[in-house]
């Protein structure tokens, strides 16, 4: 078997997480109108025909009902999957946990439901470093200082580290970062050709939109 793969039976998959509180913001983030639409959905049409299956995880059973309000599955070539974030207000790493769970294939691109600047280019660009000798494909922007300056919200994972995750949850153990220190990763840099830094901006508040 080649080192590089495509992905298991050349599925692509996409866990977006939208658990958070979105405290900074003070509303729901992936539902706000950016451009005339639900954030979400522009991460959802740049998906669409790039990936096979999108899980979206979710903080209950009030925000899965407000969210395929608005969503549509039939609009997309992807199957699509709403699922409730098995433990609630922890956190990204329990979303990923989630979601990593329902997948079909053995890796899927984590993306935060913030994030409505990712192009198709950065899933291409992502999905063409994918390696059986690696748990994780992580962008970084310092070479100085890889995990620091690390994207972990728009890596890829493979679901064979759900026991890791589980275990760090456990014990309380947060920070993604510190899941990365414990898996084997793949840093990609940054360099502004391959990879453009404009990918990562995320809207946290107001001011930001």
């Amino acid at each position: 078997m080649s080192n590089h793969l495509k992905n298991s039976e050349n599925i692509k998959s996409c866990i977006i997480l939208c658990g958070g509180k979105s405290s900074r913001m003070g509303q729901d983030k992936g539902s706000m109108i950016i451009q005339d639409k639900p954030m979400i959905k522009h991460i959802l049409s740049t998906l669409n025909h790039q990936i096979n299956e999108v899980i979206l995880v979710l903080n209950d059973e009030s925000r899965i009902a407000k969210y395929s309000e608005f969503i549509n599955p039939k609009d997309y070539s992807f199957k699509l999957f709403f699922i409730e974030d098995e433990i609630k207000n922890k956190g990204p790493m329990p979303g990923i946990m989630t979601g990593l769970r329902k997948i079909n294939s053995e890796y899927a691109l984590i993306l935060p439901c913030d994030s409505p600047y990712v192009s198709v280019n950065y899933i291409n660009a992502i999905f063409e470093e994918l390696d059986e000798n690696f748990q994780a494909i992580v962008p970084y922007h310092d070479p100085k200082d890889k995990l620091k300056t690390s994207e972990p919200l728009h890596s890829i994972y493979n679901k064979n580290i759900v026991p890791e995750i589980e275990k760090l949850v456990s014990e309380d153990v947060l920070h993604i970062k510190g899941l990365i220190e414990k898996i084997d990763a793949k840093f990609i840099l940054i360099d502004n050709e391959k990879i453009e830094k404009k990918e990562f901006r995320n809207l946290n508040r107001p001011e930001d939109v």
